[in-house]
């Protein structure tokens, strides 16, 4: 991800100071406002140097998702001091457990569904979403949503965070998924800046086995049939691209067995030792090998492809994979 231009993070750092300052005014005791008052004319300064972003140590750039979160970041991670360290990792381990318990539960199950999930970043914490959301419509009717922010880390988990309370608040409503789409993309523009966005699907399914699907970019959620697998392709463009997108649905029936797999693209995009890319083609010719399995084993046998494929390759990608099967 780019970082903001520089002039328009000085205009941002200067509110920031008048704030300071006029904080000082009121505060008694005020030595951390001062220090921090400090760390901005420092950050300011180096911005009219040239210098802004750069390890005060090694001179190398500083990680952008750190500065992203904290615009007054010094040093690298490699050049962090011990205290510093710890503190990090004091911040990623609470940023992963409250990201952990973001997720939806584990077996989700109605009368017409069944469903099982993987969720694994590639870091600390992840900008991948996954949630299963009930609605107050028919009865065993519920929402799904699988989706992609950009970039990676901490600012990219901050905004997934952002993406599950905007969906969570708006499953409430029980509108079709295509106006849902749109409201969600107003409000992620309205609460971000435009240089992020979020691939998304998000999908109905019904207690009587039909499914609604509508798709902002995201990669084709693949429909396993007992004659063959479907893509259901995208419709949209990504959520925060432009405040006014318009979205519309798929809709279809299914029986029985019938099975719906959404995934991000850490898993279409993971390589192995070789650089070889794992593929759509690979996950479309496995799922149609693997009728008939429940959600949790073909979740399992994906993930268990995935990893023999990567032949203990480095991981550099969230991902994100979310199984519906028709009871």
């Amino acid at each position: 991800m780019a970082l903001p231009p520089q002039d328009m993070l000085r205009e941002q750092l200067i509110d920031r100071r008048q704030g300071l300052q006029d904080a000082i005014g009121r505060v008694a005791q005020s030595e951390q406002l001062v220090h921090l008052l400090k760390e901005v004319d420092a950050a300011l300064e180096k911005i009219g140097r040239g210098t802004y972003g750069l390890c005060e140590v090694c001179h190398e750039p500083i990680e952008e998702d750190r500065l992203e979160v904290d615009p007054l970041l010094r040093n690298c991670l490699p050049h962090l001091t011990d205290a510093e360290q710890r503190l990090l990792r004091y911040d990623l381990d609470l940023a992963a457990e409250v990201q952990a318990k973001l997720l939806p539960k584990r077996g989700f199950v109605t009368k017409a569904w069944e469903t099982a999930y993987f969720y694994q970043p590639a870091g600390a914490v992840s900008g991948d979403y996954v949630d299963i959301l009930g609605t107050d419509g028919e009865e065993g009717c519920f929402c799904f949503v699988v989706g992609d922010v950009t970039g990676k880390g901490v600012a990219a988990s901050i905004l997934m965070s952002n993406l599950h309370a905007i969906f969570r608040s708006l499953a409430k409503s029980s509108i079709s998924v295509g106006p849902l789409l749109e409201q969600a993309n107003r409000l992620f523009c309205e609460g971000t800046t435009s240089r992020y966005f979020a691939t998304i699907v998000v999908g109905q399914a019904t207690g009587s086995g039909d499914l609604e699907i509508s798709n902002a970019g995201h990669p084709a959620p693949v429909l396993v049939r007992g004659d063959g697998v479907e893509r259901i392709p995208s419709g949209g463009v990504p959520i925060g691209m432009f405040c006014r997108g318009v979205y519309g649905s798929t809709r279809f029936a299914t029986v029985p067995g019938d099975m719906l797999v959404l995934y991000t693209d850490g898993l279409t995009e993971a390589r192995n030792i070789s650089n070889e890319e794992y593929g759509e083609p690979r996950l479309l010719s496995l799922l149609g090998q693997l009728k008939g399995l429940s959600p949790a084993d073909l979740v399992k046998a994906l993930v268990g492809d995935l990893n023999a494929f990567r032949s203990g390759a480095q991981v550099l990608d969230d991902m994100a994979i979310l199984v519906l099967r028709r009871r």
